[in-house]
Formats: structure tokens, C-alpha cells, sequence
């Protein structure tokens, strides 16, 4: 099974943001029937574990010690947390699936928490929800840097779901992104932030280059 086995466009308004994010579960998943057990898509990288979401968090994270979560979640809170985002988290918790959602936002000048990082890395599949605001964020920028990393040094699957953002806005960085790594840029104090933003950018690409989920407004 590979990354980019799920792809497609899905209209999206206030209404129907629960049943996007559990219809968003068996094209990700595998589950065509929306059954509330291991979906298939997760038995699948399970084939020569236990078949359980117990042997699941077996297999070896970033750490070197057996994965804490099933899947992490990124997402840009004053978008998402109370619709999208916060529905996914639900569902995938009705399926048993561990899932990670940090439940603080990051304050301004602040850093990200090394836990939030550690997460990650003990996770084996990381959902990203672009939003509208989700590059203007540092920390979740940052964390799209560190899932971008352990996608290429240890195979971390990435689904990513573009809400109401086009794919290429995300890949070129145009638009409301290009705008909000322009006024990082500006605020750049260092050589070191500005090596951070250019790897928020590649990492921004790179993302966006998966095979993903477009949920757009009507």
C-alpha cells in the first residue's frame, strides 16, 4: 500500500465537516464499510506484525523503542480543532485508533515542545491538515519539518488533506502561504532562521507532492 493510494476532491461547508472526516477514514484507511474495527489500510502495514493495533505500536519508532501512536495529527488549531480536525481525531478514536492531538497552541516567540516532536516520531502514519492559516504558524510548520524528515529517514507514512486550500497553493507556496513564509522571512533574525524557513519550504513542497484529500468549499 502505498502513499498514494487515497486521492480526490470533496465539496465541504459548516454542515458536513463530521461526516468529511469520518468519510475521509475508509478512503485512508481502507474500511469501505465503516466498520468500528482495525480498518484494512492499517492491517495492511500490520501484515507481518500481530494484526492488532497492539502489535502496530510494535514495530520500531524514531526512538528505537516500539511506536506510541497509530497516527499523528497536524493541524492548525484556530482552523480545525473545534470542526475538522477535532471530528477526524473523534472518529479515528472510535475505530481504536491511537491518535495524537496536541491539545495547546503555541504562544508568540514560543517553541515547539520537544514532546510534540517526540510524538511524531513515535508515530507511524502523520496526518497534515493544510488549512488557510496553517503556514503562518511556526509550530506547525515545524512539525511539517520533522514528519518530512521521518518520512525520509525511516518510511513514516504521510496522508496529507488539503481544507480548503489548493494543492499547488501548498507546493509553490503561493497565495495565503506564499505570503506567510514571506513574513517569516522578514522576521528573520539569524542565519539560522532563515536556514528554517528555507526548510520549511522544502518541506512545504514535499508534502504537498503526496497524493492527498482536497476538501473544498462549495
Amino acid at each position: 500500500m502505498d502513499e498514494g493510494s487515497f486521492s480526490g476532491v470533496t465539496s465541504l461547508d459548516g454542515h458536513v465537516q463530521y461526516q468529511s472526516a469520518t468519510r475521509l477514514l475508509p478512503r485512508v484507511f481502507g474500511d469501505p464499510d465503516g466498520n468500528k474495527v482495525l480498518p484494512g489500510f492499517l492491517g495492511e502495514v500490520l501484515r507481518e506484525g500481530e494484526g492488532t493495533t497492539q502489535g502496530f505500536r510494535g514495530a520500531i519508532g524514531e526512538s528505537g523503542r516500539p511506536y506510541r501512536y497509530d497516527v499523528f495529527l497536524s493541524f492548525r488549531g484556530e482552523d480545525t480543532r473545534n470542526g475538522f480536525a477535532g471530528h477526524l481525531h473523534a472518529a479515528l478514536d472510535q475505530r481504536g485508533i491511537a491518535a495524537f492531538m496536541d491539545d495547546e497552541e503555541l504562544g508568540e516567540g514560543e517553541e515547539i515542545e520537544p514532546a510534540i516532536l517526540g510524538a511524531i516520531g513515535e508515530s507511524r502514519i502523520s496526518v497534515v491538515v493544510f488549512s488557510e492559516n496553517y503556514a503562518s504558524s511556526r509550530w506547525c510548520l515545524d512539525e511539517l519539518a520533522k514528519i518530512v524528515e521521518c518520512r525520509d529517514a525511516m518510511g513514516q507514512i504521510v496522508w496529507p488533506v488539503f481544507y480548503k486550500v489548493d494543492p499547488s497553493e501548498v507546493r509553490k507556496q503561493s497565495g495565503r502561504y506564499g505570503q506567510a513564509l514571506i513574513d517569516h522571512e522578514e522576521k528573520s533574525t539569524s542565519k539560522g532562521d532563515s536556514k528554517k524557513v528555507k526548510r520549511w519550504r522544502e518541506a512545504l513542497t514535499k508534502a504537498a507532492n503526496i497524493s492527498g484529500w482536497h476538501l473544498v468549499n462549495e
